[in-house]
């Protein structure tokens, strides 16, 4: 029977879980962590046209998936340990004798050229949220900004810019015009949604808006489009409010939505579309993931669904 390169990999991963269970005797959560480190490294070979079995990759298809997971937002700490699991399957393919040469032994964390935000753990997400006072105007639209920044994995210029045309509440949808003037569609779920609705029909509602500014989502006290600025600065004296230490803003809430969900277990594809992110190769013509998918990976594996 013919094997191909994918069948392969389903081999060898129930092999290295075995390995890991049976020869390491490591915990299931640990196991189950190193396991779901292959699959994203199979994922992105996929998505990236490399029709490979485990033993053909090179140590350059390895660091263009450490520089990729980088790219997505994916937390510091995350990636090390992705790196640790990638290292331990190559380890045990050497045990295995499938290979003589491990690819896996000079990877290291990409160069990062500017140092990504710290990323939130759910915790500090949930402090944040729940401090802010919702017996104010300003309390519920903050609310309704923030849950839909870590729902969403919005841009601060897409969160600014967001149209009421553009929100679908039936279908669980925003319509988001990205960089380079992309249309993309993305999940909200159900707490943000819940939190935009009640500001849309009990705050923003009572405003005098703008002339010029009646299809903007999220508004001023004077009925005006709200500045970048203004959310970095809310974020910054949220976090002041809570004691919180570490240097935030809202690409932090980007960050933290894509670590989460790929920390999950959530296809990198459906992250990376999610996210706005050009293919992760300029000659692939990018086919878009079927929206009802992209809404199940966020029911699935975000923390606030």
């Amino acid at each position: 029977m013919l094997v191909l390169p994918w069948m392969n990999w389903d081999i060898f991963i129930k092999q290295f879980k075995n390995y890991l269970q049976l020869e390491r005797s490591l915990s299931g959560n640990s196991v189950e962590a190193y396991v779901h480190d292959i699959v994203k490294l199979r994922q992105f070979l996929q998505i990236s046209n490399a029709d490979l079995s485990p033993q053909k990759v090179s140590q350059k298809h390895l660091q263009d998936f450490i520089e990729f997971i980088n790219e997505l937002g994916l937390a510091p700490h995350s990636q090390a340990r992705i790196i640790s699991g990638i290292k331990a399957f190559y380890k045990f393919l050497m045990i295995e004798e499938e290979i003589v040469d491990d690819p896996s032994a000079l990877i290291e964390g990409p160069k990062l050229g500017r140092k990504l935000p710290d990323t939130l753990n759910f915790q500090e997400i949930e402090q944040l949220l729940n401090a802010i006072d919702l017996s104010t105007p300003e309390g519920a639209r903050n609310r309704s900004m923030l849950e839909t920044l870590y729902s969403s994995g919005l841009r601060v210029t897409e969160l600014v810019e967001l149209r009421i045309s553009n929100v679908f509440f039936d279908d669980g949808f925003l319509k988001i015009l990205g960089k380079g003037n992309k249309e993309r569609f993305v999940p909200i779920g159900g707490d943000a949604m819940k939190y935009m609705k009640i500001y849309m029909h009990e705050i923003r509602n009572q405003l005098s808006i703008q002339k010029g500014f009646e299809n903007f989502v999220y508004l001023n006290r004077r009925g005006k489009k709200l500045t970048r600025v203004m959310i970095f600065t809310i974020i910054k004296n949220l976090a002041k409010e809570i004691g919180l230490k570490k240097t935030i803003s809202p690409h932090t809430f980007r960050h933290s939505f894509a670590t989460h969900l790929i920390e999950g277990g959530a296809d990198l594809r459906a992250v990376q579309e999610m996210l706005g992110h050009a293919s992760i190769t300029t000659t692939e013509i990018y086919t878009h993931l079927d929206r009802d998918y992209l809404k199940e990976v966020i029911r699935t594996f975000h923390p606030r669904s």
